[in-house]
């Protein structure tokens, strides 16, 4: 752990007890700061191998404070597997990753039972084996290099934190995220996430091409023969403390309102929806979409040095939110009319 970062396991941290309904007490400025202070040293450790994608990585981290999952989108070889890597690197998590290709199947990911003989008695038994994704930190790569209904082994972990096997649940101990990588669905060999998996994500985070500059940086560290080593900054125990106190970070009424209204004009059924959203949009965001901005928009807080969420964190998360979950129609493909322009519309309009 870094000199300059102040432990988060002292006396004044934030107990993995505290109630999510209980706000932040009146050490907050103090706890607010630590956890400042562990992001940007988790900050600084990427730096030294992740060069660019500040965005990306921000997304990431909100993700893993707010209980939530991101979906990484981008074209093969733009780091989206090192990010994930090196991030694990920097905190004291099991981390495993699963390759995702085309016959990997659903016991492949939760765990299998095996019959085995106990050499004392005799005796047969069943005896269930974890699987991959028993872990805290997986890294689903290529998620849609496999068929949907291995994707869908995924989904009750993401959402309740617990898998069935065999016919018996087994728990998956906290803290547990899924970073996931994804190529661009128009590339051959590739299936579509269904609905129900793209809503599991918290974020779909799109991983663009470096700058010019920033290529340059990228080819002078990479071809030099020398991998930067990574110092760890927290612990399971923190991270669970700090998820915690997302959900003590207050959020005012109208802020809350502000992210329901943006989601619900994303529903062409809604009364309020304009024509513009009507026209081209088959089905909008549910209900997790609004958790997700607002839980987003603590964590984001958080790790700003902030302990209060206002409007302008809620428009921050809008796109990463909301453009896995808006499904155009086919007007809006025929006059190429995106997601981007959809949730653009909304913040030109959806008042605060």
């Amino acid at each position: 752990m870094p000199d300059h970062l102040t432990p988060l396991d002292n006396e004044d941290a934030p107990s993995v007890e505290t109630s999510p309904d209980k706000e932040v007490g009146p050490n907050a400025e103090q706890v607010v700061q630590r956890v400042y202070s562990a992001c940007r040293a988790i900050d600084d450790e990427l730096r030294k191998r992740i060069i660019g994608q500040d965005d990306v990585v921000r997304l990431m981290m909100i993700s893993l404070f707010a209980r939530g999952h991101c979906l990484l989108v981008g074209v093969p070889g733009l780091a989206k597997t090192l990010l994930v890597q090196s991030l694990s690197e920097t905190l004291r998590l099991q981390y495993k990753r699963i390759q995702f290709t085309p016959d990997l199947m659903p016991s492949d990911i939760t765990g299998t039972d095996i019959l085995e003989d106990d050499p004392a008695t005799g005796k047969r038994s069943f005896r269930f084996i974890h699987g991959p994704i028993f872990t805290n930190l997986l890294l689903a790569d290529e998620i849609n290099r496999t068929p949907p209904k291995t994707q869908a082994a995924l989904l009750q972990a993401m959402q309740e934190y617990e898998v069935t096997a065999a016919g018996k649940t087994h728990p998956v101990d906290p803290p547990f995220v899924v970073f996931a990588t994804q190529n661009p669905i128009e590339q051959e060999g590739t299936y579509p996430l269904p609905e129900a998996q793209l809503d599991r994500f918290m974020f779909s985070a799109d991983v663009g091409y470096p700058s010019h500059d920033d290529e340059v940086r990228i080819i002078q560290a990479t071809t030099k023969g020398h991998w930067e080593q990574l110092n760890p900054v927290l612990g399971p125990q923190d991270i669970v403390e700090i998820q915690n106190l997302v959900y003590q970070v207050p959020a005012a009424e109208h802020v809350i309102r502000y992210a329901v209204r943006l989601v619900q004009h994303t529903r062409p059924t809604f009364e309020d929806t304009d024509d513009f959203v009507r026209s081209y949009v088959s089905w909008g965001a549910g209900p997790r979409a609004s958790q997700h901005l607002i839980l987003g928009g603590k964590a984001l807080a958080l790790i700003q040095g902030r302990y209060a969420v206002g409007c302008d964190d809620i428009r921050a998360l809008v796109k990463p939110v909301l453009q896995h979950r808006i499904v155009t129609n086919f007007r809006a493909e025929a006059e190429q009319i995106t997601t981007d322009h959809i949730i653009q519309h909304l913040l030109t309009n959806v008042r605060e």
